[in-house]
């Protein structure tokens, strides 16, 4: 890969890399014919669940299946409230939606960007109240409360040992939505020892997109958790609802994920530490390369309690249009993770909020830029990335001095 053109996202190296393991897998599903279900299936949540600190782990054909089957076998249903943040994918808010559920907001921390769990306290104690059977009912809706679902947004936790004693104050069921945050580490004062994302709510949803830290060759999720019933209910409800074949126990979907997808995340699982340790070194280059000038760019924020695997290279300006303009013009590739909050979008333009509910958030999402950001980055593609970064914010700041407009 030349320096003259980096990518966003570099798919093709690992694939090639692992090129003779990842076949392997097809030629073994052929030989032997198992393409649903079978031993790589279950060698696979056996390894997961190893990798994620939890008992259980049930492969799921997609992210958005994980946390909507996770939510209905918490028992979540129709007519619930389930609160989470605006700043996330739109998977986040349809697992809620199509479990039957209300998704509500609460805003994120200006530095981490995900939840602020002061503001979940503040919703919890100012826009609920209790009925007179201690149901907790959201002012706003009138419906009741039942479960928080934390984004750990970009591979980075959210703050859990406040959301878990709020919820736990108010009843309430935690699953994690942890899509991208394979392999991310959070340290609970409360326990006094790291634990993994996935492990610290009563479920948790992974992504295998392609893009993920951990990514199948087409689409796949899992769900984890210690409790062995919401395990058996993810089982059935991934496979039409069936105790055993052909006996449906409940009404299902068919939210399986095949043997050639797991058998090929088994190969990738094994190179997963190394994979994360290398984007944890990237960001720490980043950190160096931007922090020995005295810019206007916002890096990432790690607190103490945080190990991020950096699913997401996510930094801030306020020009960012015109920084994506200049490089891509230097053939660097960048995204935005997201442009628009979940709470100004358009397909939830019927849940009733407007500009200015989530003023983080909103902020946030004006000025975030995803720049380039896997494990294959070499130093010298970073300090590209850097020195086009900088030198542009050099050239936008000149400019400003010029027409008169610094302050």
């Amino acid at each position: 890969m030349s320096l003259s053109s980096i990518p966003f996202l570099d798919l093709v190296t690992p694939h090639v890399e692992l090129e003779r393991e990842l076949t392997g897998v097809f030629q073994k599903a052929l030989r032997t014919a198992g393409f649903v279900g079978g031993s790589m299936v279950q060698e696979f949540e056996a390894a997961f669940a190893n990798f994620c600190d939890t008992k259980h782990s049930v492969a799921v054909n997609s992210g958005t299946d994980a946390l909507r089957f996770a939510l209905m076998a918490c028992g979540i249903k129709s007519g619930d409230v389930v609160v989470t943040v605006p700043n996330t994918f739109i998977a986040t808010t349809e697992a809620i939606s199509q479990a039957g559920a209300l998704p509500e907001f609460v805003d994120v921390d200006e530095r981490t960007y995900n939840m602020d769990p002061a503001k979940l306290q503040e919703y919890l104690e100012k826009k609920c109240e209790k009925d007179s059977s201690g149901r907790l009912i959201s002012l706003r809706s009138g419906r009741v409360v039942t479960a928080v679902v934390p984004v750990h947004l970009y591979g980075q936790t959210a703050d859990m040992d406040p959301i878990l004693d709020l919820a736990a104050r108010y009843g309430l069921t935690v699953v994690e939505d942890a899509c991208q945050a394979h392999g991310a580490e959070y340290f609970s004062r409360k326990q006094k020892r790291w634990m993994k994302a996935g492990s610290m709510g009563r479920a948790a949803a992974f992504s295998f997109y392609p893009g993920k830290n951990l990514g199948a060759c087409g689409e796949g999720g899992a769900v984890t958790t210690n409790d062995t019933d919401i395990a058996s209910a993810c089982k059935m409800i991934r496979d039409h609802g069936q105790a055993k074949k052909y006996y449906h126990d409940i009404e299902g979907y068919n939210g399986r994920l095949d043997s050639i997808q797991t058998g090929i995340l088994s190969v990738k699982l094994k190179h997963l530490p190394a994979w994360n340790k290398q984007r944890r070194e990237r960001a720490v280059e980043y950190k160096r390369l931007f922090e020995k000038s005295d810019s206007s760019i916002q890096i990432p924020f790690e607190p103490e309690w945080s190990r991020a695997v950096y699913h997401l290279y996510v930094v801030r300006i306020e020009n960012r249009e015109e920084l994506m303009s200049h490089l891509g013009k230097a053939g660097i590739g960048t995204g935005i993770h997201y442009p628009i909050p979940l709470h100004l979008q358009k397909a939830y333009q019927g849940l009733g909020y407007r500009a200015g509910d989530f003023p983080v958030t909103e902020r946030v999402a004006s000025e975030i830029i995803s720049l380039p950001m896997f494990p294959q980055l070499t130093a010298e593609q970073q300090a590209m990335v850097a020195s086009e970064t900088l030198r542009f914010v050099e050239q936008y700041s000149r400019s400003l001095e010029v027409t008169g407009v610094t302050e």
